[in-house]
Parts: C-alpha cells; sequence; structure tokens
C-alpha cells in the first residue's frame, strides 16, 4: 500500500465554504489519493480512464477517448502510446495521418484495469465508511449530477 498523504493546498477549515467547495475539495483530494496510489504501478487516473473506455468499447479513436476524457487528443495520443509502451494497449491499424487508430486493451492493460478499479474501489470504501451507514451517497451524488447537467431556467 502506497503512503497516503495530505493534499496540497487543503483549506485550514473545511466549514467555511458551502457544499460546492466542499465537493471540489473533497475531489481535489480524493484524485491527488488515487493518483499517489497509482503510481506506485506507473500509473495515474488518465490511464486508467483510458484503459477502461477502450475495455467496453474497443476500437475507439483517440478524438473519442479525448472527447470522454475532456483533455486534449494531444494528450490523449501521449497517454495511450504510454500505455502502448507498457503493452497495455495495441493498436490494430496502421499509423498514418488521417485514419482511425483501432486501440485494444491487451491482457497487460487488463491487469492494470484491475489494479486502478481496486485502487478506486478502495477510495469509494474510504468514503463510504466516513460517511456512515443509513446514507445514499452515490444516490445523493447521481441526483446532483443529474441536477448540475439539466438545462438551467431563464
Amino acid at each position: 500500500m502506497t503512503p497516503v498523504t495530505e493534499p496540497r493546498n487543503a483549506p485550514e477549515n473545511p466549514d467555511a465554504g458551502g457544499p460546492a467547495l466542499l465537493l471540489i475539495v473533497l475531489g481535489r483530494m480524493l484524485r491527488e489519493r488515487a493518483d499517489a496510489a497509482l503510481r506506485a504501478d506507473g500509473l495515474s487516473l488518465r490511464h486508467v480512464s483510458a484503459l477502461g473506455h477502450l475495455a467496453g468499447r474497443p476500437g475507439l479513436s483517440y478524438s473519442e477517448l479525448a472527447r470522454r476524457a475532456g483533455v486534449t487528443v494531444q494528450s490523449m495520443q501521449s497517454t495511450l502510446a504510454q500505455l502502448e509502451e507498457r503493452g497495455a494497449v495495441e493498436r490494430r491499424t496502421e499509423p498514418g495521418r488521417g485514419r482511425t487508430a483501432q486501440l485494444h486493451v491487451t491482457d497487460t492493460g487488463s491487469r492494470l484495469l484491475g489494479r486502478g478499479r481496486a485502487v478506486l474501489a478502495e477510495a469509494d470504501q474510504r468514503l463510504l465508511d466516513a460517511v456512515g451507514p443509513g446514507h445514499d451517497l452515490t444516490g445523493a451524488l447521481v441526483r446532483a449530477l443529474g441536477g448540475l447537467m439539466a438545462p438551467v431556467p431563464r
């Protein structure tokens, strides 16, 4: 297990903000801790995200993966090049301008994805334990996300 450090720039008094600020701080803390745990395996959340998307939909293009991850195509190409170097992803088409890369997760990639999912499951459990029993945190967050995605009335 990788030692967990406190996040950088954590507020001294988290009660000073409303729910949005607390969720932003919590999200940053979770991301930093997950990335620290994944770093032991040479991974990042971006690697796990790309592997997860490709495992679910083999053959996705760089552009589609970048859209799903909310990053530039160039950034996703760099992420996938790193995964290719590790043997986690294979390209089943010849590289070339204008061609869609047929990208697929290898057995090595499946093992790395499993490690990433284990790190995230541990984070989930720690978060749910902190909230305590009897709270539907996942349901509340899904409802909040749905509310934020709905069009804003004018």
